[in-house]
């Protein structure tokens, strides 16, 4: 259970719904993050939620996704789940969120043929780029509710009354987001190690710091990136399809996405990246190139064209991309059924080719 204890979860279940029955927990599927558990919860009434346990969160981790997704549900920005009940600061720390909207991608794109799955990719695309239309003056790091707004809240809901809701004047908890903001170089090491921080294996720790070298020797084409709200773990599994619409029309996002504890403001191109990779790829190899492009097409038929300097700042974010397989080498391993050392070898060979790239 990731280090979380059955225990906790049943004291987290107990504060985030102290007066409903629960009938049964049930599994979530697979999960590689090592920092936290999470449940599916179904009420004695037949209505269900999720619950999302962590033993502590230093990296503000569930304090951010609760920040983002009120965000994202005050200004109307982007289909996410309703959160329920949430207790960052306690022990142990949990987040309760109804379910998503819609089916999940990972259950029909594995049932879809490759026109459906291209149709599919597109909207996935079309929907990561609204999001990323939320820009702000700076990169930083979300570390909880405060007064910023990114430029798509205020034009949602225009300036004034976006400024309002963010700082509260209704009585309630400030709707914008606190951001820690630095340079965008200094965010990504940040998330670099955010990622060392819920890595399963060590086998590969010195990628890490050919990685960290890598970021900082590239800072000067890095720093000139534009700023946007970004998701931070595009995947199959945390994306729903949220209605049936057309598929043909990428004016409005109609995917709905969970597990925001990796968001953050930082370069587009660094998400569109990380999404291909991760709804594409594979150990040490690229899906079919019909995909990508159909993701990359859905994004410009929603933002005019991918993100600026997106072939310039790509292979820093591919050599970036590799700790998703060092830092979680033993579970590849299981995923593949292939001997460790064997990707040990091929893990090394990658990065050495990525880097090599840049």
């Amino acid at each position: 259970m990731n280090g979380v204890e059955s225990g906790q979860i049943d004291r987290a279940l107990a504060a985030a719904f102290p007066d409903r029955p629960v009938e049964r927990l049930t599994g979530v599927g697979p999960s590689w993050n090592g920092a936290n558990e999470t449940v599916g919860v179904v009420f004695a009434d037949g209505t269900r939620a999720f619950l999302k346990v962590s033993l502590a969160d230093e990296s503000h981790r569930l304090a951010r996704e609760r920040t983002v997704l009120q965000y994202l549900l005050t200004h109307d920005l982007f289909p996410v789940p309703e959160v329920l009940a949430a207790d960052p600061g306690g022990d142990p720390a949990y987040l309760a969120t109804a379910p998503a909207p819609g089916r999940g991608l990972l259950d029909r794109y594995a049932t879809a043929g490759d026109a459906e799955r291209e149709r599919l990719l597109r909207r996935v695309g079309a929907a990561l780029a609204a999001l990323h239309a939320d820009r702000f003056a700076r990169h930083g790091e979300i570390v909880g509710p405060g007064t910023e707004t990114g430029s798509a809240a205020e034009a949602a809901g225009g300036a004034a009354e976006a400024s309002e809701a963010a700082r509260g004047d209704d009585g309630d908890a400030p709707s914008g987001l606190s951001i820690e903001f630095a340079s965008w170089t200094d965010v990504l090491l940040t998330t670099i190690e955010r990622t060392r921080e819920i890595g399963t294996s060590d086998r590969l720790s010195d990628h890490y710091d050919a990685v960290i070298d890598c970021v900082r020797e590239n800072r000067e084409t890095l720093d000139d990136a534009p700023a946007a709200l970004l998701h931070g773990d595009v995947t199959k599994p945390n994306l729903f399809v949220a209605g049936a619409g057309d598929d043909r029309d990428a004016s409005s996002p109609s995917v709905a996405a969970i597990d925001w504890e990796l968001s953050h403001v930082g370069d587009p191109v660094r998400d569109l990246v990380r999404a291909e990779d991760q709804l594409l790829n594979g150990f040490d190899s690229t899906g079919p190139e019909r995909f990508a492009a159909a993701l990359r097409e859905g994004y410009r038929e929603r933002a005019g064209g991918l993100p600026a300097g997106f072939e310039r700042r790509r292979p820093v974010y591919e050599v970036v991309r590799m700790l998703g397989r060092s830092g979680f080498v033993d579970q590849w391993t299981t995923y593949l059924d292939e001997p460790l050392d064997a990707l040990v070898e091929r893990a090394d060979a990658e990065l050495r080719a990525r880097l090599d790239a840049v």
